[in-house]
């Protein structure tokens, strides 16, 4: 099994968060074109709250803090 490498677990929700960024608008148009949009928004906010978290473990769980300011 896997060890859970925790730096390199928030280190791939920023780079998740890059890559929706960069990535361009298909080509869709009308209601498709703004749920896309939509969720791209929803994508990025997710995974760069995740990306920025500090973490610790306490009483055997993990415990990510996600700071709200900045």
């Amino acid at each position: 099994m896997a060890q859970l490498n925790i730096d390199e677990f928030l280190a791939r929700f920023r780079d998740r968060a890059q890559a929706v960024k960069e990535r361009g608008i298909p080509p869709l148009e009308g209601e498709a074109r703004r749920v896309w949009i939509e969720s791209a928004e929803h994508d990025y906010m997710d995974y760069s709250l995740v990306g920025r978290a500090q973490w610790s473990v306490e009483d055997d769980a993990l415990v990510l803090r996600i700071p709200l300011k900045g």
